[in-house]
């Protein structure tokens, strides 16, 4: 396949003029007619302090697009009066033999989501992005937009860094831009056509469900509604007045670093946020004695559609600033639509817990829709995703997740599953993936089975630590951020890395991450130690929460329930080994690559060796 024409000019109408001038006179017919004939991708970009501001078109006719862009800059509220009254600003203008308009299309969307996750830029200032379906040359794209993407990182290595470098960034795991699966453009198109209709009729309430396991695209999917509906606009012209929701802070910061980025504005300038605090902002939960307590704010009116991702992460009871009793009840008062993504094998902790007949009811009142509307509100996804194994090699992972049976690992050349006898040589394993620019992202991750408290360091002063024997390491984001490859770090570069993922950040290699920091995000091999609390006795996986120190996890929960005579009681009940399964099931399914696995439990350790052992 032919190399990319790329011309790059300072981005003036000086240096534009000079370029036509240039390609009407060359002698290469070839490249003349890429560039002034063929549809061409372009990209305007400035530095701005240390970051880049970019924006992504493509066009049939670059020099009289380019030249239109030059008679914006005198409208102060332009992105081009913006970009291009910097110094230096430059253009990148590209071409390619196999460019045609929908492939052109395909690699302006495709630079929006690569560059979504480059480090180094700042605001991205496209509208939307323009996926295509199949196309002539489709097959191509791929290889085309490698060959593209290799050719500009030769201009500019920041800008353009290498490819894996971004695609291991938790941003752009969860970036709008994503091209989707047959199977999610369905269920968005569906989603979408249920907004519609509830909006149109004025409905509140209203609730789509969406079920998924670890690793099927829950996320990819809200994060594309998201963009989707942030940057349309109703009837009126006006954009709708929608949030997402997330109770996670590690994906929050996910989900406003792709909101700054894309410059995403709504009806409120807090489009992303836990649950509390948008439930606090449209109900009055500030005074138990107030006769308006627990009433909507009369001077907020309605959200149009509150996404919620995570969902199983919504509390059921009142905790800290909460005074409510049911945050997805709350966020269903105060939207005309509420769209949750939830994984009831993801719920860790005592105030997460949701009554099995509770689900069971909003599963039910999502299918019943179909029976009104010809069309179904529940939506299940299905097809793993994140995990890169063969179906036997999936399959092993859902049953010891699932169900704690242990079988024989299945061969696989696609997915390594390897058993250490200590955790020195766990550790070192995956440092040896942490050196390797292509398996960097990876990291060690262990039951919550040693002390741990957030943002709280112990009466000694040092740190809380995964202790096994004469291995210690500390338990996520205690690490400081003083030296990089040998240099002193920055108060303003400490800052920045703080703002990235927890597996991102290069100081957490020496670290041990949890649930707390790893849920919702996924890595290249996941180095997991399960603690004393997992054992194997009798030839089963047992639990024993005794052995836990997850103190919202095996804490007892009040829960009202029915007796055989109809009687209605409040008892306490400990959900203990159901949280503690569900943390095995987050913390063994985040490997893309490879899951490496030491269990403190000798019984344990030596029947994960005998299943790993091919016959």
């Amino acid at each position: 396949m032919e190399k990319p024409v790329i011309k790059r000019i300072a981005d003036t109408e000086e240096d534009l003029c000079r370029l036509e001038k240039e390609l009407n006179t060359m002698q290469d017919l070839t490249e003349r007619r890429l560039i002034l004939s063929y549809p061409t991708v372009y990209i305007h970009n400035s530095l701005d302090s240390d970051k880049y501001e970019v924006y992504i078109g493509e066009t049939n006719n670059v020099i009289q697009r380019t030249r239109q862009h030059y008679q914006e800059k005198k409208n102060q509220k332009s992105w081009q009066h913006r970009l291009l009254n910097r110094r230096n600003p430059s253009l990148y203008i590209i071409g390619h033999r196999f460019f045609n308009k929908s492939l052109t299309l395909d690699i302006e969307n495709r630079l929006m989501h690569y560059m979504l996750g480059v480090e180094k830029v700042g605001r991205i200032d496209n509208g939307r992005g323009n996926e295509q379906d199949q196309y002539y040359t489709s097959e191509l794209f791929d290889e085309v937009f490698r060959r593209v993407w290799r050719a500009l990182g030769k201009y500019d290595s920041e800008l353009f860094p290498s490819m894996r470098e971004i695609e291991d960034s938790a941003i752009f795991k969860a970036s709008p831009f994503h091209k989707l699966t047959e199977d999610q453009k369905r269920d968005k198109a569906s989603i979408l056509e249920i907004i519609t209709y509830a909006l149109e009729q004025e409905d509140v309430g209203q609730l789509v469900f969406v079920s998924g396991e670890a690793g099927t695209g829950k996320t990819v999917l809200i994060s594309n509604l998201f963009y989707e509906l942030v940057t349309a606009r109703n009837s009126e012209g006006k954009p709708f007045n929608c949030h997402l929701v997330v109770n996670h802070d590690e994906m929050l910061k996910v989900y406003k670093g792709i909101a700054d980025k894309l410059q995403l504005k709504g009806v409120d300038d807090d489009i992303a946020s836990k649950a509390t605090r948008l439930i606090n902002n449209y109900i009055d939960y500030e005074d138990r004695n107030s006769k308006h307590f627990g009433e909507l704010r009369p001077d907020k009116g309605l959200i149009d559609v509150v996404l919620v991702d995570e969902a199983h992460l919504l509390w059921s009871q009142g905790k800290q600033a909460y005074r409510g009793t049911n945050q997805l009840e709350d966020l269903r008062r105060i939207a005309r639509v509420t769209v949750v993504v939830f994984d009831a094998d993801q719920t860790l902790h005592t105030q997460e817990y949701w009554n099995p007949d509770y689900i069971a009811a909003l599963r039910s009142e999502a299918m019943q829709q179909e029976k009104r509307r010809l069309m179904s509100y529940y939506f299940e996804l299905k097809n793993q995703l994140r995990i890169r194994g063969n179906k036997e090699t999936v399959r092993w992972i859902r049953e010891l997740t699932s169900r704690l049976k242990l079988g024989k690992v299945p061969a696989d050349d696609r997915y390594e599953i390897r058993v250490f006898d200590t955790p020195e040589q766990l550790e070192a394993a995956i440092r040896e993936k942490a050196e390797n620019k292509d398996t960097q992202l990876s990291r060690l991750l262990a039951t919550f089975d040693w002390d741990y408290v957030d943002n709280t360091p112990p009466k000694d002063g040092g740190t809380w630590d995964v202790v096994i024997g004469n291995w210690k390491r500390p338990w996520n984001l205690q690490l400081p951020v003083d030296v990089l490859n040998g240099k002193t770090i920055s108060s303003r570069e400490k800052a920045k890395i703080k703002k990235l993922a927890w597996a991102e950040q290069p100081q957490t290699i020496g670290e041990v991450g949890s649930t707390f920091t790893i849920q919702g995000f996924d890595l290249n091999y996941a180095g997991v130690i399960l603690g004393p609390s997992i054992k194997y006795r009798s030839g089963k996986i047992v639990i024993d929460p005794a052995c836990s120190r997850d103190k919202k996890a095996v804490q007892k929960r009040t829960v009202t329930e029915v007796d055989e005579y109809g009687d209605v009681r409040e008892v306490k009940r400990s959900y203990g080994e159901t949280f503690i399964r569900n943390q095995i099931n987050v913390l063994l399914t985040r490997g893309v690559n490879g899951l490496y696995l030491y269990a403190v439990d000798d019984e344990l350790r030596t029947a994960l060796k005998n299943a790993v052992t091919l016959e």
